[in-house]
């Protein structure tokens, strides 16, 4: 047992935890428990996932660096902040207070000494979690199909301003895990695309607009989350199942770095707050003590200043998370409502005892005050004004236990003026992948009927199921914990029939997928234009919604659409389908029936949904948008899938990516495979031309690896090395019963700590350098956020012309991809993108620059991103299979 693990008190009495229940299941050495650690894969192997994967141990903790650009002012206000607190007042600042402790889904204790009110963490990546009077903004995956940086930028803004309005601290989201590796991962819609820039792109200004409105965000969940089954010994076992731990998601060197870190790389450049790290474990090494991922790659090469955040309960120790860079903890208990605590408590202990050493709390706090000082935060911010778990006005303070009964919510209406961006956002996130013979836009159409339950209402409400976890009515919203109370739905049947009225339509409408017989009716009378509605959900894995334990069970459309579709194309020859999913599904068996006239894919559009289509479906909103996935042929045909099912008898399961960087488009090109609609693909109302493709080779400065050490690890204030400093206040403290604290219950550290080994020399149990403080060398890849400055250097600017050759108005996006040359390469990659606006017969511009980074390969034995000698050629075009320009770029 490790004696400095220590063990928490139950908050507010005397009585010790037992110590059996808070072991820690150990270092991050990347072992199997129980079993003995024989060292990192071979760092030379370029490609390839392997059952039971190692992850090699990096230590110590990397500290914050002085004067890092975008975090020079921040750094000394955290400075001078964190050096007037005491011991406990740090650790309060890591430890959340326990699940349902406070108002918000995860609270860290204050300092009211300095006036320091709770930091308050909530989800989500949609809206504002469990309150009312908010917005319902699109998915993530939505609006990456805009393809357009201003309105990702204008989401996360209007999201923060929501959040701050509420006053929330930390924003949990965006969402770059999952990226998306299998189609049918569950939390895929909370993120942006299976491919990592575009993911890049996404999170980065969706961070840029979350900080700028005052609020941290949270780039979550750090990484190899990528499906939702078996992220959970506890989730899983209610499903069924007998793990001893959670899945681990193992993959190399290469596939980490040029495919699911390439986001998180963006995030960090763009100066996120904060990183949450995730469930499941990567190379079998829990995510949230995992010290080569935290340690080594986020906080030493990536240059991450933040903080990083465990998911909640996704911390599984003590001084082994604390030694490999976990900064907090969420929601503080081992256990919900336990008052159970690896930090706290123990954290206090395992400082006296130095097993933790000083300068590790003391960056922990420096992380999470710089972060907190960046987004223009102040030791006077206004209160929480919400409860997560009431929307009654009056309610426990303390939920866990009921206690406190208090005005707990105020109902603050912090909409604004955001119904109209997120309508705007649905309309122009509508991609159009069908449209035979201009059958779109309508224009006063005689007779429309509106077929499926994806128009109508939920019966019970648009927040009748809890977590919108259901697929009841239209799909607006997906399910889990990355979702908001509607403040309202406007359903397509709503928006539809009032543009019908408006224009002297017919119109007609049925709910029901198997009222076969009044469909048929309905559909074949004469002129009649059909609007067939379908879906495809998705979520979280806590809930289970029609078998669908958070992940997709199959790539089929929901309630029988894709029979829907086939019984009303039948009837009727002019077909329109219009799908709300998660993701792609199979629309094989339909597609190309000459009945079914056009097709949109709308995604997960939020409050405004009936409004956005209508936009599209009648003109007003031309669409441009571009399939952020592709839709294959088949379930098989993507490459990839999720583990089901055990494979590791009740060990932790093994999802080996062996795949390597080839998902989605990637993997459809080096099969050969031809997509349905490829990555990219989305038709326009109007026609577009491209030419006159020019490639201009910048004078760019050579790459330089960085070399040298950092400073020696700093300490901010002095601290007591006598227990009883640090026992409970006095009696007349307010002890809360599961209240998680940083004080101890006795000046005996064996009572304290239940732990009968306390008095052993507690460095026996540390890895090597896990506690050193001294200089440390610096990583020639690093040097600052998002990896070393060389890396961004444009290296090729280029340019191309887009004409609009039709008669109507439009938008179009170009987008530029480039081949990296190497045999082991994908065929081509997105690196470049832009919206443009363009009237009939007008040719404008399009720019994007090419960086180093978008021109290299990682190598795994030097360690650092390297310019091969392969031949690079740039493709542009408005598809990732429709690429009419293209030029060999010179060396």
């Amino acid at each position: 047992m490790l004696s400095a693990i220590a063990f928490s008190l139950l908050a507010g009495t005397a009585a010790a935890v037992t110590p059996a229940s808070l072991q820690s299941p150990g270092f991050d050495t990347g072992i199997f428990p129980n079993t003995t650690y024989s060292g990192a894969i071979d760092p030379s192997a370029a490609a390839g996932a392997k059952f039971g994967q190692k992850s090699d141990p990096f230590y110590p903790s990397p500290w914050m660096t002085p004067g890092v650009m975008g975090w020079e002012d921040a750094y000394i206000k955290a400075k001078a902040f964190v050096s007037q607190l005491t011991l406990t007042e740090k650790i309060n600042l890591t430890t959340g207070v326990g699940w349902e402790g406070e108002q918000c889904v995860g609270q860290v204790g204050s300092i009211p000494r300095l006036g320091f009110r709770s930091l308050c963490m909530q989800d989500s990546p949609v809206g504002v979690r469990d309150t009312d009077f908010n917005s319902v903004f699109s998915s993530g995956q939505t609006v990456a199909a805009t393809f357009d940086r201003q309105l990702l930028y204008a989401r996360g803004y209007a999201m923060g301003r929501e959040h701050k309005g509420k006053g929330v601290t930390v924003q949990l989201g965006p969402v770059a895990g999952p990226i998306g590796r299998s189609p049918e991962g569950g939390r895929n819609w909370e993120g942006f695309s299976p491919d990592p820039y575009l993911t890049g792109v996404g999170i980065a200004e969706t961070i840029k607009g979350i900080q700028d409105a005052g609020v941290i965000a949270c780039a979550k969940h750090y990484i190899g989350n990528e499906q939702e089954h078996f992220r959970q010994v506890g989730e899983a076992e209610g499903y069924g199942w007998n793990i001893s731990d959670a899945i681990s998601s193992n993959l190399d060197d290469v596939t980490l770095h040029e495919l699911y870190l390439w986001p998180f790389a963006d995030a960090v450049r763009a100066g996120v707050g904060s990183i949450m790290c995730s469930y499941n474990q990567i190379n079998n090494s829990y995510g949230c003590q995992n010290s080569k991922l935290l340690n080594n790659i986020l906080k030493d090469e990536l240059g991450f200043q933040g903080f990083v955040m465990s998911d909640w309960q996704a911390q599984h120790s003590g001084v082994s998370s604390a030694l490999a860079g976990l900064d907090m903890t969420m929601p503080g208990d081992t256990v919900f409502n336990s008052g159970l605590s690896f930090w706290g408590t123990n954290l206090t202990l395992a400082v006296l005892n130095g097993t933790v050493p000083a300068w590790r709390v003391d960056d922990m706090a420096m992380r999470i005050m710089a972060a907190y000082f960046k987004v223009g935060l102040t030791l006077h911010e206004p209160p929480i004004n919400f409860d997560s778990w009431t929307l009654d006005t009056y309610g426990p303070l303390h939920a866990s236990i009921g206690a406190n009964i208090q005005q707990v919510n105020w109902h603050v209406d912090v909409r604004g003026d955001h119904a109209n961006l997120i309508r705007e956002i649905g309309g122009k996130a509508t991609v159009l992948l069908k449209n035979v013979n201009n059958t779109l836009p309508l224009s006063k159409p005689k007779f429309v009927a509106i077929i499926g339950e994806d128009a109508g209402p939920n019966l019970a409400g648009p927040n009748g199921c809890s977590d919108r976890g259901c697929d009841n009515g239209t799909l607006g919203m997906a399910w889990g914990s990355g979702t908001a109370n509607f403040p309202y739905l406007i359903t397509p049947d709503s928006a539809l029939q009032a543009q019908a009225i408006a224009d002297g339509t017919i119109y007609q409408s049925i709910f029901d997928n198997y009222a076969t017989s009044s469909i048929q009716a309905l559909v074949s009378q004469a002129d009649v234009t059909a609007i067939v509605f379908v879906n495809a959900d998705s979520g979280e894995g806590y809930i289970n919604v029609d078998g669908n334990e958070g992940d997709r069970n199959n790539l089929t459309l929901w309630h029988s659409g894709d029979d829907l579709i086939k019984n009303v194309s039948s009837w009727c020859s002019n077909t329109i389908v219009v799908i709300h999913s998660t993701g792609p599904t199979l629309v094989t068996d339909w597609y190309d029936s000459e009945n079914v006239t056009a097709i949109l894919w709308a995604g997960v559009p939020g409050q405004e949904s009936g409004n956005s289509i209508t936009d599209v479906l009648y003109g007003k909103v031309n669409p441009a948008a571009r399939t952020p996935f592709t839709w294959g042929p088949t379930r098989e045909s993507y490459g990839t899938d999720l583990l089901y099912e055990p494979n590791n008898g009740n060990g932790p399961p093994q999802n080996d990516f062996l795949e390597g960087v080839f998902i989605d488009y990637r993997s459809f090109d080096k099969q050969n495979i031809k997509p349905i609609y490829e990555f990219g693909f989305g038709l326009s109302y109007t026609t577009f031309e491209y030419s006159n493709l020019v490639v201009t080779q910048v004078n760019a400065p050579k790459y330089t690896p960085t070399r040298g050490k950092t400073a020696a690890a700093p300490t901010f204030g002095s601290f007591s090395t006598n227990l009883k400093d640090y026992l409970f206040p006095s009696d007349s403290f307010p002890h809360i019963w599961q209240y998680i604290y940083p004080y101890l219950n006795s000046t005996d550290p064996n009572v304290a700590s239940a732990d009968p080994d306390y008095g052993e020399k507690p460095s026996q149990f540390l890895p090597p350098n896990a506690t050193d403080g001294s200089p440390q060398p610096l990583l020639r890849a690093g040097g600052a956020p998002g990896g070393n400055p060389g890396l961004y250097d444009v290296l090729y600017t280029v340019t191309a012309s887009i004409k609009n050759s039709g008669s109507l108005p439009g938008e179009e996006v170009p987008q530029l991809y480039l081949s990296l040359g190497g045999p082991d390469d994908p065929k081509v990659v997105l690196r470049g993108f832009d919206r443009l606006s363009i009237q009939p017969g007008q040719t404008v511009t399009f720019s994007a620059d090419l960086q180093r980074r978008d021109l290299s390969n990682w190598d795994p034995v030097a360690q650092d991103w390297v310019v091969t000698s392969h031949t690079k050629t740039v493709y542009v075009g408005p598809s990732s299979r429709n690429l009419p320009l293209s030029q060999t770029l010179s060396n």
